[in-house]
């Protein structure tokens, strides 16, 4: 089944939208998943829905909310222009708050049982990172999260298990930074990262140029066995 937006409380006041995507069985261990810079737009609705269906509940909360709340774009050169634009006026602070109301909001929630990642894509692969260091998440998964190696200084932070996917042919996300971001959790056995060597940068979104079916699929794949096992 579909899922719905509802309101979720800001901590410093107010609140913002999220999508919310229950499974089958009604409960399950919760996902915060973190769009990209378009928004919680159609994509990011389906692969809600999608988690949503292996057995998990998820929230998508709307990350540009205090700058264009419900702010939606498509894959053009417009829709890259004004999320870009968007994004360059975001608090990183407060956004990461936001994620940690929504963290709260989801295990406050009757469906939710059990624990709570992190699951994010480009922006939001780096804000599942930020999550891990200071929301309390108890999983995270990274998708091309762009900027990673910016804040490994937070790295320490970060305790709890971490799965990374990145493309080796990522024309936003040079090799030297994933090989700085592996060298930072040298020695985490809770810490994966995955280098697909056919993907570009977003490989994962079957409404991009750069989609990649196969990588899409493995890193997927990945994604659910690693939270199955780290979080329910």
């Amino acid at each position: 089944m579909p899922g719905s937006f509802i309101d979720v409380p800001a901590a410093d006041g107010g609140s913002f939208k999220g999508y919310l995507a229950a499974p089958p069985a009604g409960k399950g261990p919760g996902i915060v998943l973190i769009q990209e810079i378009f928004g919680v737009n159609r994509h990011i609705r389906a692969v809600a829905d999608g988690y949503a269906a292996d057995g998990f509940v998820v929230l998508a909360p709307d990350v540009f909310w205090r700058i264009q709340p419900g702010f939606e774009a498509g894959y053009d050169e417009a829709g890259i222009a004004q999320g870009r634009g968007i994004m360059g006026k975001v608090d990183v602070a407060r956004a990461v708050a936001d994620l940690g109301a929504t963290t709260n909001a989801l295990r406050a929630r009757g469906e939710c049982a059990g624990k709570v990642a992190a699951l994010g894509y480009c922006m939001g692969g780096r804000f599942a990172f930020l999550a891990a260091a200071n929301t309390g998440a108890d999983a995270a998964v990274c998708y091309y999260g762009g900027g990673i190696h910016t804040v490994l200084d937070q790295a320490a932070r970060a305790i709890c298990p971490i799965l990374m996917h990145f493309g080796e042919k990522d024309d936003h996300i040079p090799l030297s930074a994933v090989e700085a971001t592996r060298a930072a959790f040298e020695g985490r056995g809770d810490v994966e990262i995955h280098v697909y060597a056919a993907a570009g940068h977003g490989f994962n979104c079957d409404e991009r140029g750069s989609y990649h079916a196969e990588s899409a699929r493995l890193a997927r794949e990945r994604s659910v066995a690693f939270l199955r096992k780290r979080i329910g």
